[in-house]
């Protein structure tokens, strides 16, 4: 099943969902083109499948074609950026 990410900005999260199935969010808050990521959460029989890692990514893309940075204030986040150099440019100073 295919996973997608969005950007509900009603409700400030990015949403993953396979196919019409709301899988897991990350919750957020923007402020001056910065968007501090808060908090990820996948359904618990969804984690450790790689769907965590694919909303970070999808949540990232979408700051980074917004021309935004970012905060990875959730620990979940905080470590995806760690192991990925590729999107040091997108953390706020």
């Amino acid at each position: 099943m295919e996973a997608t990410v969005t950007d509900n900005e009603e409700r400030h999260r990015f949403e993953l969902r396979l196919g019409e199935r709301l899988a897991g969010h990350i919750d957020y808050t923007r402020s001056d083109g910065v968007v501090s990521l808060n908090h990820a959460e996948v359904a618990s029989e969804l984690r450790n499948l790689g769907y965590g890692e694919t909303m970070v990514k999808g949540a990232l893309d979408d700051v980074r074609e917004r021309g935004a940075k970012m905060r990875p204030l959730c620990p979940f986040v905080a470590a995806y950026v760690k192991r990925h150099p590729e999107v040091h440019d997108l953390v706020a100073d």
